[in-house]
């Protein structure tokens, strides 16, 4: 009777073990979001077209919505989710994208490329303009850090501070798949290439 109860409590012990895996596909998905948000160029607000539909007809319809997302919602909670939505994540999105227009100038002329491990790198010192060489090694200092910054709130947010590298693997994929046409990057052989 005695091995009965202790290998129930074992199977029922075993039955409580979770195991937390990095959620590599939540994980692109906010990269690609955070990537497209931070070189987001401003353009003007679009207004959209008005659907003819009557305020109570848009109250039905976001009613009905509600009611679809709850019964729907416990097969969505098979699906890992990633936050990336906390004051520092915040503050690091807005500091990079603020910088953006800056280093998309650099970008543009073939001066910084991104590296294979998603950070920025000047390509060739020599070819940058006397006068801009130490605002662009400032720039992609400041850029590199905050990246940094970034995995790491990342990682914090999502309570996984053991996630850090797996985050920076995830965006360095994703800052060379987000890259605009004309951009430099840096292959997996070390090789640079323009988009």
């Amino acid at each position: 009777m005695k091995k009965v109860a202790v290998l129930g409590a074992l199977l029922l012990t075993a039955c409580v073990t979770i195991n937390i895996y990095f959620p590599a596909a939540a994980a692109e998905k906010a990269a690609d979001e955070i990537i497209k948000g931070i070189q987001k160029e401003e353009a003007p607000e679009k207004t959209e077209p008005k659907a003819g539909l009557s305020g109570w007809q848009v109250a039905v319809f976001r009613s009905l919505d509600s009611v679809i997302n709850v019964m729907v919602s416990p097969a969505q909670a098979e699906e890992a989710d990633l936050s990336i939505d906390s004051p520092e994540i915040r503050q690091a999105r807005s500091v990079m994208q603020s910088r953006f227009p800056e280093l998309k100038r650099f970008y543009d002329a073939g001066y910084i490329g991104i590296q294979t491990d998603g950070l920025l790198t000047v390509r060739d010192a020599g070819s940058v303009p006397l006068q801009d060489r130490n605002k662009v090694s400032k720039l992609v200092a400041a850029e590199n850090a905050d990246r940094e910054h970034l995995y790491q709130a990342i990682a914090k947010a999502n309570g996984h501070p053991e996630w850090v590298a797996q985050i920076k693997s995830t965006f360095a994929t994703r800052w060379i798949n987000n890259a605009q046409r004309g951009w430099w990057y840096q292959s997996s052989n070390g090789s640079w290439k323009q988009k």
